[in-house]
């Protein structure tokens, strides 16, 4: 009985010692060779070097002189630690009233806008974190940024536009434009916005 029990227990350590410390070690190790940028996180940085976020988590931006990502449902909103949708249903009340007043809300600070809103700026998305706005969302809200920032709305669109993302791989999902990195284009482009 204790010659198993010791063979048990070798095996286990050996289990552990494998599969909880070496294997691990050798994929974070290997991922730090290969991709180092997306192991450590995918970190963005200001001009100034200082760590403002990562390009695969959504943050909120209210000023008008930035572009506005998706809205959250993720606790109190863009919040990585409660990541999830809202989990209401097409028929739900209280979902029709939030889209309503988002509706409302964006028309009021969009005034110069043109079309239609967006419908990806009225919904959130499953994460709550999406990062990602599309290119149209993005363009749509070029006159408020303009005039925030008091410049003209072609050299906004100029930025954003420069900021688009193509398909991965060429052919996988949709273009798209990072919320986070194109407002740090902005701020590069014109200065910060004013509050």
């Amino acid at each position: 009985m204790q010659r198993e029990i010791r063979i048990a227990l070798r095996v286990t350590v050996a289990t552990l010692a494998l599969t909880g410390v070496a294997y691990p070690l050798a994929l974070s190790g290997l991922a730090q060779l290969v991709a180092p940028a997306q192991a450590n996180g995918s970190l963005v940085t200001d001009e100034s070097g200082r760590v403002v976020g990562s390009a695969l988590i959504g943050q909120r931006f209210t000023e008008p002189g930035y572009v506005w990502p998706r809205p959250s449902a993720a606790g109190a909103g863009w919040d990585a630690t409660a990541s999830g949708g809202s989990n209401l249903g097409t028929t739900s009340r209280k979902l029709r009233d939030r889209a309503a007043a988002e509706l409302e809300r964006l028309r009021a600070a969009n005034p110069e806008a043109i079309g239609r809103v967006p419908v990806e700026l009225i919904a959130a998305s499953a994460s709550g974190l999406d990062p990602h706005v599309s290119p149209e969302a993005a363009l749509w809200q070029a006159p408020r940024v303009a005039r925030a920032r008091n410049v003209d709305a072609a050299r906004v669109r100029a930025v954003i536009e420069s900021q688009v993302e193509g398909r991965t791989l060429g052919f996988l999902g949709e273009p798209r434009v990072n919320v986070l990195l194109v407002n740090l284009a902005l701020d590069r482009q014109f200065g910060r916005a004013p509050e």
